[in-house]
């Protein structure tokens, strides 16, 4: 069996981000193993890595239930163990979602940061018969949502609903029922629920539900940024290249960092963190 590493991305700290799972090399490995690997470490996403040429690979992504489109978590993980072994530079990682190129540079402290370019994102206002069911299994009012920003299907490689928390109380008190809300998504094709709360026009408190990959809470989504990043754009709430700050994880105890920013004339998102190795 090849080498199992474990990082945690959008930290600079094992006991921060989002664990992921990476396997640099899964050519000899099936679509079965990889899930039964992805099942036993536990994380919310790991990575598989297939080199097929200089810097280029194929990349599949598994949930401990099942193969995800794409995981921004995971890619960021990958990227950094990449660098750690080639050096920065660009690598180009070939998803389900479409190509993400990921750029692997040094930052100020001596260690790396990976910038990824998402697949291009895309937002829909979601209807009362998708949004209703949502909020009654998370145990939301209409009041519980900030009406300054309707609720949408945001995608970039993977749909997410996204909802605003009208306080950061509301944000901060998640109780859901994991197989009602879980059954929803998985019926409507949602990979998660983006809640969010507005800090201020560019930095953001987000928590994000995963019950469809067996997961209670993702501490850091850098698919759901992207996909948010668009649907603001979309909104009208985001210049092209202004940068967005997304604080996650911190009800939960893993506080993590993710920075994302629009690109002028094109619908993708760049995504950036860093990402340490888990001992």
């Amino acid at each position: 069996m090849p080498e199992v590493m474990r990082y945690a991305a959008f930290t600079t700290t094992p006991t921060g981000g989002n664990p992921a799972g990476v396997v640099l090399d899964a050519r000899e490995l099936s679509n079965a193993e990889m899930l039964a690997i992805a099942a036993e470490l536990g994380y919310s996403e790991t990575a598989f890595l297939h080199p097929t040429d200089e810097r280029q690979y194929r990349i599949q992504y598994f949930s401990p239930l099942s193969e995800v489109a794409f995981c921004g978590h995971a890619t960021i993980a990958a990227s950094i163990a990449l660098g750690e072994q080639i050096g920065p530079g660009t690598v180009n990682l070939a998803t389900q979602a479409g190509p993400v190129p990921v750029e692997i540079a040094a930052d100020p402290t001596g260690g790396l940061i990976a910038t990824l370019t998402s697949p291009p994102t895309s937002t829909r206002q979601a209807s009362e018969e998708e949004t209703r069911p949502a909020l009654a299994a998370l145990g939301w009012s209409a009041d519980d949502v900030d009406p300054d920003y309707p609720a949408h299907v945001a995608s970039a490689g993977n749909d997410h609903l996204v909802l605003a928390a009208a306080s950061r109380g509301r944000l901060a008190d998640l109780n859901y029922d994991f197989d009602v809300l879980g059954k929803i998504m998985t019926d409507l094709g949602w990979t998660t629920i983006h809640l969010f709360w507005p800090e201020s026009p560019v930095v953001f408190h987000a928590r994000n539900p995963f019950p469809p990959g067996g997961v209670v809470e993702d501490p850091a989504t850098g698919a759901a940024a992207a996909a948010f990043t668009g649907y603001l754009r979309t909104l009208g709430r985001l210049k092209d290249g202004t940068v967005l700050t997304i604080h996650q994880g911190v009800d939960m105890g893993r506080p993590s960092l993710l920075t994302c920013s629009t690109i002028p004339g094109d619908s993708r998102v760049k995504v950036s963190g860093t990402a340490v190795p888990i001992q």
